[in-house]
């Protein structure tokens, strides 16, 4: 069931916003449309009394406006044959981000492919607020480029996708969604199983380091144990159609840990499983991608699970 899905994943949805910034996702959404064969649409919200400009270039706050610049970016960027479609929602609201999400669901798009923009406020619109509602819909993989402060960003060089693991059924059912990347891509997969330290447990474990710090140790010297056995399975689940795979099991606080290891192994993306909890400070209070993000520039592809 889960593969029929995945053959589906055929358009991808990219919002820009009319800055030369939110464009620098284009290198990655073409080199995905080409593997994948899969269509794009360009889209473009206008914002109800939004500023006159936008990262220092005039803002787009009439749809002719709007619709010159998508059919520019598209004689800019795309080759011949690749499918692209526009669209301007030419009503002015003020919910840019749930305008999006909603677009993802009434195109049905398969991907959501957009700029961090990491300046001011700009931040959180369209990392914490589009992201965090497109992912809560649970129906639409997300993929995050955050540009440097140069205004480089992120693309694919034929370099591995890693997948953090921390041993978790929601974490797990990301594979899938990178599996068929890596294959469409024809790049390895980098699996990685994080287990904690006794310094790095959270939550209801840090009463048990507290009160139990020598039996705490001892679980987590088994679950270092259990964790061979458990990425020896999923390299197994992969099997012989499947991208070439191999697997790092380190200790440590997971944030911490993908990052070391996605630049030491040189990955292209990140790509993780994530509950998309409805409400802004649920998601992202305690998610694990702004930890991420902020700690690198690599593509990050966000996969809504479930529990």
């Amino acid at each position: 069931e889960r593969r029929t899905h995945l053959k589906m994943f055929k358009h991808l949805i990219v919002p820009l916003d009319g800055s030369r910034l939110s464009e620098s996702v284009m290198p990655i959404v073409i080199h995905l449309a080409q593997k994948l064969q899969a269509a794009v649409t360009l889209v473009h919200v206008i914002e109800k009394n939004a500023p006159a400009k936008i990262h220092g270039e005039p803002h787009l706050s009439r749809p002719e406006e709007a619709e010159y610049y998508l059919d520019d970016v598209e004689r800019r960027f795309f080759p011949p044959g690749l499918r692209v479609d526009k669209h301007v929602h030419k009503t002015a609201i003020t919910d840019v981000a749930g305008s999006i999400a909603e677009h993802s669901r009434e195109f049905k798009s398969d991907l959501v492919v957009m700029c961090t923009h990491g300046r001011s406020g700009m931040r959180k619109l369209l990392f914490g607020s589009i992201a965090q509602q497109v992912v809560s819909a649970k129906v639409t993989p997300v993929l995050l480029i955050r540009p440097t402060e140069g205004g480089t960003a992120a693309f694919l060089s034929g370099r591995p996708f890693l997948v953090p693991l921390d041993g978790t059924a929601a974490r797990e059912q990301a594979l899938p969604f990178a599996a068929l990347l890596a294959s469409a891509c024809e790049v390895d997969l980098k699996l990685l199983m994080v287990v904690p330290t006794l310094q790095t447990l959270s939550g209801v474990e840090t009463t048990s380091r507290i009160l139990l710090p020598a039996t705490t140790q001892e679980i987590l010297a088994f679950a270092s144990e259990d964790a061979e056995e458990y990425v020896r399975q999923l390299l197994s689940s992969l099997g012989a159609n499947g991208p070439r795979a191999t697997a790092e099991i380190r200790r440590g606080d997971l944030a911490e840990v993908i990052v070391t290891e996605a630049h030491r192994l040189g990955v292209d993306m990140i790509i993780m499983g994530t509950l998309g909890t409805v409400g802004l400070n649920a998601f992202w209070s305690s998610s694990l991608a702004p930890r991420v993000t902020e700690r690198t520039h690599l593509a990050l592809l966000l996969v809504p699970v479930r529990a």
